[in-house]
Formats: C-alpha cells, sequence, structure tokens
C-alpha cells in the first residue's frame, strides 16, 4: 500500500525528515524523556507485553523502532539463544543502544541494523516475532509497516505493537491531552533543551489511530487472533495479531 496523507497515521516526506531529526537529535535524551512522557509507566507496559508474548528460549526476532534497545535487550533476555535483530532509522539512537548491548555482553546474540521499517530487509518468514515499541505512530504508512513486520514473521509467528494511544473516559482524557499538549513539551526543553523536538510528540499521537481502529488495521492486513489491550487509562495500548499457519 503506498503512504499518502489520507491513510492512518501517514506523514508527508518532509515530515519524515522532520521525525528523522528529531530522533538523531535527542538520542542522549531519549531514556530520560520516556519516563517523563509515559508517566514512568513503560517499564510496566513493557513487562505486561512480554508476558502476553511468552517467549520461548531460542526464538527469534527482529525489534522494529528499536531506538535505544530496551526492549530488543529484553526480548533477547526472554530468548536466551536465539537471534534477536533491532532496526532503527536512527544512526545515533543505534549508538546509544550499541552501549547497552555491551554492557549486557549480549552483542554475540543482537545485531543492529539501520534500515527502513517500511522496506525491511530481511527475507519471508524469518521471525518468530516482530515488534515495535513506540515507533509506529512515527513512520510515513503505519499499514505498510504492519505488513512489513506481518511478512517477516513465520506462519504462526507473532506481530506485536506497544504503543501510546487515546485515553477514552473524562476526566482523564481532559488531563492526559493538556498535559501531552502544553506541558510535556516544556518537560522537553527544560529536560533535553528541545522543545520544538517535543512538540512533535503531541502532533503525532493526533494523526494515529485510536485502540479500536487499529485492531481493525491489524485485522485488515490479514492477521488473526488480534487482541488490544488498554494500559494505563487508555493512555497506552498493546496490539497482538497471529500470521496465519497455513500448516494447521
Amino acid at each position: 500500500m503506498n503512504s499518502n496523507t489520507s491513510e492512518p497515521g501517514a506523514h508527508t516526506e518532509g515530515q519524515y525528515e522532520h521525525v528523522h531529526s528529531v530522533f538523531e537529535s535527542i538520542a542522549p535524551k531519549y531514556d530520560i524523556m520516556n519516563d517523563i512522557l509515559s508517566f514512568r509507566r513503560h517499564k510496566a507496559w513493557r513487562k505486561f507485553t512480554m508476558k502476553k508474548m511468552a517467549i520461548k528460549p531460542g526464538d527469534t526476532a527482529v525489534d522494529i523502532c528499536c531506538g535505544t534497545c530496551d526492549w530488543t535487550l529484553s526480548i533477547a533476555e526472554a530468548s536466551r539463544s536465539g537471534s534477536i535483530v533491532g532496526l532503527d532509522f536512527s544512526s545515533n539512537m543505534l549508538k546509544v543502544g550499541e552501549q547497552k548491548i555491551r554492557a549486557k555482553q549480549l552483542q554475540d546474540q543482537i545485531t543492529l541494523v539501520q534500515g527502513d521499517a517500511m522496506e525491511l530487509p530481511f527475507e519471508d518468514n524469518r521471525f518468530d516475532y516482530a515488534t515495535i515499541g513506540f515507533g509506529l505512530r512515527n513512520v510515513p504508512d503505519l499499514v505498510k509497516v504492519l505488513e512489513e513486520m506481518k511478512r517477516v514473521v513465520k506462519p504462526g509467528g507473532m506481530v506485536v505493537c506497544l504503543e501510546l494511544s487515546k485515553p477514552t473516559w473524562q476526566p482523564f482524557k481532559g488531563i492526559y491531552y493538556f498535559y501531552f499538549q502544553q506541558i510535556l513539551p516544556k518537560l522537553g526543553k527544560l529536560f533535553a533543551k528541545r522543545y520544538e523536538q517535543y512538540k512533535w510528540l503531541p502532533d503525532s499521537l493526533a494523526l494515529f489511530p485510536g485502540r479500536e481502529e487499529l485492531a481493525s488495521i491489524f485485522r485488515s492486513i490479514g492477521l488473526q487472533h488480534v487482541e488490544a489491550y488498554p494500559l494505563t487509562g487508555g493512555i497506552a495500548a498493546l496490539h497482538i495479531g497471529i500470521k496465519e499457519n497455513r500448516h494447521v
């Protein structure tokens, strides 16, 4: 499916370049800002996600938009011996991730690749899991990315998305949007010296589909047994879909 502004979450080429520059510039402060952005809940969300994934020793995975590799590392530790690939378009983010991987001495298990989430440089049916954490709202064409993730997992493999979402109940909804639109960019300026870069985040969420809409997109590309879990009042959501196993 071609990228265009009518697709859910689609961005123009100029916006794509802006997003790339955002993540190149905030890489050193990205982990601190993740705590601020998620009310320090992102680690608990990832722990919940890992439980739902139920990774077995030896399982393989590709972590798309892996950023500074926190989730990539969690997957590798759960797999123990399986080959894990982290892919991101930002070389600066990957440099931070590489330092973490070396600190945990997992460089023999984890391979980092600088690449495009919409054109994954991997063969069909390669991985047991394809994951994307807090990255789907930043890609030019989220449908294309999900289709690529489905392509590279094995039949019976799992496509997993952990992402910020849109709270649906008041008064929490109003408080959250005020925080996201008014407070967060100022915190970005204070902690990361990047006001304009963090102004991108509420803009990206405004374009992003809600939890049920994203679940429908999962189903529309042929993923089965789709599950969508709201997290912390709906400010984030976990989506899981299974690639059809034709041998069953």
